[in-house]
């Protein structure tokens, strides 16, 4: 399915059933952590230009100290061309706005959708229609898809349900607009170091576009 078609669909996605799917499989937050932990990969939740400028506006943090280069598509070394932005981790792997100590997200207000949408996603035809969480796929109903955590079974109230469906269809058509707007902005470079392919266009690892640069 064409992006176009896939955007289309999301839009047209019935909330209703959203909120019966993520009713049915059930889920209510631990606060265990493991969704911020990079556990046994690195951690890599997507985050989108306008949301890495409203997490520093909250946390008054330099481009680098929110985000940094998705590393698919970097060589050994780091260095290449990849597509979009990574929430920040510390050397452990680990999202850098998770207290541990406290169990609780620093940037709660601002976390991006993936984050306030785990552990469940879109699927739309034969591909996703949002980012895809860490996580095996476990259950599924319809297009809605969850994602390996403790706190899936767990009763949750139609009010939550419908909350929950209301961001996740956000989210996924999100997605898609970014998705599109990478495809139709992208150039391919021929520079040396890390050059990010965004929705904003091309862009060095402290979030400048190319021009600021070079």
């Amino acid at each position: 399915m064409e992006l176009e078609a896939e955007l289309a669909a999301a839009r047209d996605l019935d909330m209703a059933g959203i909120a019966d799917a993520i009713e049915r499989i059930g889920f209510e937050c631990t606060r265990c952590g493991h969704c911020c932990k990079g556990m046994d990969e690195e951690h890599t939740a997507t985050v989108f230009p306008d949301e890495i400028r409203a997490i520093q506006a909250g946390e008054r943090g330099e481009w680098r100290d929110v985000a940094r280069p998705m590393p698919y598509g970097l060589d050994a070394d780091g260095e290449g061309e990849t597509f979009e932005w990574a929430l920040q981790t510390d050397d452990c792997g680990d999202c850098s706005f998770y207290d541990a100590d406290g169990g609780a997200c620093s940037i709660y207000a601002d976390r991006p959708l993936i984050c306030e949408t785990y552990p469940f996603s879109i699927a739309l035809g034969d591909g996703g229609a949002t980012s895809e969480p860490m996580g095996s796929v476990v259950d599924c109903e319809g297009p809605v898809r969850a994602h390996e955590c403790e706190g899936l079974g767990r009763a949750i109230s139609r009010d939550e349900a419908e909350e929950l469906a209301v961001t996740l269809k956000e989210r996924a058509i999100r997605d898609l607009k970014e998705a599109i707007a990478v495809r139709e902005n992208y150039e391919p470079v021929d520079v040396e170091g890390v050059v990010v392919h965004d929705s904003e266009g091309q862009k060095r690892p402290d979030g400048a576009t190319l021009d600021a640069h070079d």
